[in-house]
């Protein structure tokens, strides 16, 4: 090609500083707006879920508009009255950043537990976004893209590698489907980057002085401080515009820290691209400042490398991590929102050195560009290294959430006499209970368990609640909803794996010398000394993060045998506690060492928690032990033992629809343990002090008795959660202490903790000591329930202001019947023996 002409003379540009200093303070205002907004409806939104309310799904489609609004309105006029094309550029990048991130929070309307349907959904908007981009611009103006060198883009490839090298040690892949739609997403995000950060848009930054080639046009882009510094800063608040607009809510603020320091790797790549301008029938006059409007005839160079880089990079916060575990229920350990944080801060120290390296190496005036054999084997290196460590170091395989099916029949348990009580009777009474279930679940799930083979689906049975657990994306899901035999098709929430595993709570307080003041408050320790009564005879199950069985308190109450311990999540054989909370709570109903309410009652435990977070199939898994309780290893359809069931449990826990239940999805499990004369204690919840707020299954249903939480003073604790339950039902049934509660905690040790959890295990100790006491009234639990209602005594309720409507309707939908008094209870049914 001959040599181009000289450009022709043009009048000296003027340097107002304005516009410059303008940008500079639109581009601050618009990280700031945007990191804000994402961060404040990100921790609105948790707070409410931790609160047990509504999340409403008009919240971030709202907070995309505001975003939008307050960002917009100062670029609209950034990118068209200043002279400056660099200036103009910044501002026409940072508007369509702006309206994407608006479009793309509309998206988060769908519900979390769809993944799959949310990354296809961003996929598809991503892609519509660049192609409409290209469009308007292509009728616009003929300016023309040229492509990227190979050299250039390898040393992309390679860049984007090293962001996601983090990711790949530290994260965890979801199931098949939701991996490769999240893949998707991360491409089509990189497109639509490449799209607005376009030729068009470096030609401000690339050239000498900025706007445009004076004498003889240069071939390449010309690097240097401008070029890098300021054009990466200016891409960097793009990308994150976009950063703030992709992933479901937790995972943008990840992309926040890892996508806009990758502008200046992205700028200090431009100068390895491929000759950026030629003469095509340019007009006189042209200049490359009409190169940001109206210039005709242009080929700018290509830029694969901002996709390469940014659709990498997405790649970790879209497809190496589950939004729905970047909780604040995870942030009392070292959980995933600690990973997480760690993961996004070791991506922005790898952009850091990405953007100094290139920076200085590829990217100053006058550096050489690099060789195809150095980007080959940079990015060779990075794949391998990539490779090694998601193998060796990370987490590699599909972790993805499963299916629970609920199918329409469920067992009918009606006519198993209630009639049936004492150890006998109830043991009579669990046997048949087992063998309805099971012969129920066994030929109503024969037809989908068929249908499940052929399509090569593993699954679970479960008969407690007629219902299969499965793996399965949308497609199975929309499948399964089409069978006139289920009921329901939930997600079974499954928590990814961490690089490391947490430690449990520890306490550092000493094993207390006398009862503490919880055990005196409703009067324990006068049953022991006064009746002689510690619960011996009765054995209590304990469902939760597990169980520390060396512990003093509670090594000599372990049942023993080889049915006594279950560990669905992560298949220990014998009683361990990974997070603490298992082991305050059962400690509390039956520990010795002057913690627990019936010391001498032995005890059977269940992990349904893995770090603080269940499934309705875990928890299934544990009440069917409960109902059933079988070896390691066996069938629990024929190798159940009614017989060896717990009389009591205690359950601390409760599964919201963020874990995969609807209201009623565990209802039939509670009616079936009332029928086989199991006592079913149950924790209100912490979501107080809204009235209505006991509605997390299993604390409303009617066979459950739910217990609240009082301070030392009999004043029910703000946290506690109050009733009607649903259809007006009176919860709950009392109020125990569950403030400040010493009990033991792994390792040996003891400490306090506050909750309805810490409620629960002392009236489960209260009926234990009770069915000691009085062995004729194991399994009769309407008299159990109408002793423990009629000697409680009364509780100071607490409201959140003087409105009456804080009132929940009636003070017993705040304290219950009252404050639980074992002595008074045990001495009733002393009574009912004599009587």
């Amino acid at each position: 090609m001959p040599p181009l002409p000289p450009w022709p003379p043009r009048p000296a540009p003027q340097n107002s500083p304005w516009p410059v200093v303008a940008a500079a303070f639109v581009g601050v205002w618009a990280v700031v707006v945007t990191v804000g907004a994402q961060t404040i409806t990100w921790f609105v939104e948790q707070v409410l879920l931790v609160a047990g309310l509504d999340q409403p799904a008009w919240i971030w489609p709202v907070t995309g508009l505001v975003n939008t609004v307050l960002v917009g309105v100062p670029t609209v006029l950034l990118a068209t009255l200043p002279r400056s094309p660099g200036v103009r550029a910044a501002g026409r990048a940072w508007l369509l950043g702006a309206i994407v991130l608006g479009v793309f929070n509309l998206l988060r309307a769908i519900p979390m537990p769809l993944p799959e349907v949310y990354l296809a959904g961003l996929a598809v908007s991503a892609a519509l976004a660049a192609i409409l981009i290209r469009l308007v611009r292509r009728r616009r103006s003929r300016v023309d893209q040229a492509r990227t060198e190979p050299n250039a883009t390898g040393l992309a490839v390679a860049g984007g590698l090293a962001l996601l090298l983090p990711w790949l040690w530290l994260g965890a892949l979801g199931g098949l489907l939701e991996t490769t739609f999240g893949l998707l997403a991360a491409a089509a995000v990189g497109w639509l980057a490449a799209t607005i950060l376009d030729g068009s848009f470096w030609a401000g930054y690339e050239w000498p002085g900025g706007t445009g080639p004076a004498g003889p046009v240069p071939d390449r882009p010309v690097g240097g401080a401008r070029l890098v510094l300021v054009g990466g800063l200016v891409a960097g608040v793009t990308l994150a515009l976009l950063a703030g607009g992709i992933g479901q809510p937790g995972a943008q603020l990840a992309a926040l820290l890892v996508l806009p320091p990758a502008g200046f790797a992205i700028a200090a790549l431009r100068p390895g691209s491929r000759p950026v301008l030629r003469a095509t029938g340019q007009t006189a006059g042209s200049t490359a400042g009409q190169t940001a409007g109206s210039t005709t005839g242009l080929r700018f160079g290509g830029t694969a490398t901002v996709g390469w880089l940014v659709g990498i990079a997405a790649a970790g916060p879209l497809v190496l991590v589950d939004p729905e575990e970047i909780t604040l229920l995870l942030t009392n350990t070292r959980d995933v929102p600690f990973w997480v944080a760690v993961t996004a801060a070791g991506s922005l120290a790898v952009a850091v050195l990405l953007g100094l390296g290139y920076g200085f190496g590829l990217g100053r005036a006058g550096a050489p560009v690099p060789r195809r054999m150095v980007a080959a084997t940079a990015t060779a290196g990075l794949l391998l290294a990539s490779a090694g460590v998601y193998v060796g170091l990370g987490s590699p395989g599909w972790q993805g959430e499963r299916l629970f099916v609920v199918l329409r029949e469920q067992a009918d348990l009606t006519g198993v006499t209630s009639a049936q009580t004492g150890s006998v009777g109830r043991e009579a009474r669990g046997r048949e209970v087992y063998r309805r279930l099971v012969a129920t679940a066994e030929r109503s799930q024969a037809g989908l368990r068929r249908e499940l083979d052929r399509r090569r689906l593993n699954y679970t049975p479960y008969y407690l609640v007629n219902a299969v657990e499965v793996d399965g994306g949308t497609a199975v899901r929309a499948w399964l909803a089409r069978r006139s035999d289920v009921a329901q098709v939930l997600v079974s929430q499954r928590l990814r794996a961490l690089p490391a595993a947490g430690s449990p709570a520890r306490g550092t307080a000493s094993a207390p010398t006398a009862p503490g003041w919880n055990l005196s408050l409703i009067g324990a320790d006068r049953v022991w000394s006064q009746l002689g009564v510690d619960g011996s005879g009765i054995v209590v199950g304990g469902s939760d993060s597990g169980v520390d069985g060396t512990h003093p308190a509670l090594s000599a109450g372990f049942r023993g045998g080889d049915d006594s311990w279950f560990d669905p999540w992560n298949g220990s054989r014998s009683p361990t506690d990974n997070g603490g909370h298992g082991t305050h709570t059962l400690a509390t109903a039956v520990g010795d060492q002057n913690v627990g309410v019936a010391p001498g009652a032995r005890w059977v435990g269940c992990v349904n928690l893995d770090r603080n977070l269940g499934n309705p199939a875990h928890y299934l898994d544990c009440l069917q032990f409960m109902l059933a309780p079988f070896p390691p290893g066996a069938d629990p359809f024929h190798a159940g033992r009614p017989e060896r069931a717990p009389q009591v449990l205690t359950n601390s826990w409760g599964c919201p629809e963020i874990e995969g239940c609807a209201r009623d999805t565990l209802r039939p499990a509670a009616d079936a343990l009332a029928a086989a004369g199991v006592f079913f204690v149950a924790a209100a919840g912490n979501t107080g002090p809204f009235c209505g707020s006991i509605d997390t299954a299993p604390a409303p249903y009617p066979e459950v008795f739910t217990v609240g939480a009082v301070d030392r003073e009999r004043r029910v604790a703000t946290f506690s959660s109050r009733g009607p339950a649903a259809g007006g039902a009176g919860k709950p049934d009392v109020v125990a202490p569950g403030v400040a509660v010493l009990s033991a905690l792994p390792g040996g040790g003891y400490g306090t903790q506050s909750g309805t959890s810490m409620a629960t295990p002392h009236l489960a100790g209260v009926v234990a000591l009770m069915w000691s006491a009085n062995p004729g009234l194991i399994g009769d639990l309407e008299t159990t329930r109408r002793i423990l209602r009629d000697s409680a005594t009364p509780a100071e309720p607490t409201f959140r202001s003087r409105n009456s409507a804080d009132r929940c309707g009636s003070e017993r939908n705040i304290t219950g019947a009252g404050l639980v008094d074992a002595y008074a209870a045990v001495r009733a049914a002393q009574q009912a023996v004599r009587g």
